[in-house]
């Protein structure tokens, strides 16, 4: 029981000094991740398990889904950040705006 109390204590401290900092680079990867994807699939025309093995080092927490009716492609990092790049006539890839 306090090996658990102490461990969620850690992860409290840890977030409050490093979230910010965490959310700033899992945005920084959705936003990179999803755009560099629906280019991969809807421009080059590859399937996402394809373009999956060309995701950076350092990118393996990052999840793809794509969506071929809206011809999007979506990044997410479980429970810090998602982002989603859809493909639009005469721009590519572009990423769709989020609400704070």
């Amino acid at each position: 029981m306090w090996v658990l109390l102490v461990v969620l204590l850690l992860a409290a401290v840890a977030y409050a000094f490093w979230g910010e900092t965490l959310r700033g680079y899992g945005r920084a990867g959705t936003a990179y991740g999803a755009r560099v994807a629906c280019s991969c699939r809807y421009v080059e025309g590859r399937t996402l398990a394809d373009c999956k093995k060309d995701k950076l080092a350092g990118m393996e927490l990052v999840f793809l889904s794509d969506d071929d009716t809206e011809k999007s492609v979506t990044a997410t990092f479980p429970l810090v950040a998602s982002d989603t790049a859809r493909l639009r006539d005469g721009y590519g890839c572009v990423l769709v705006p989020w609400k704070h």
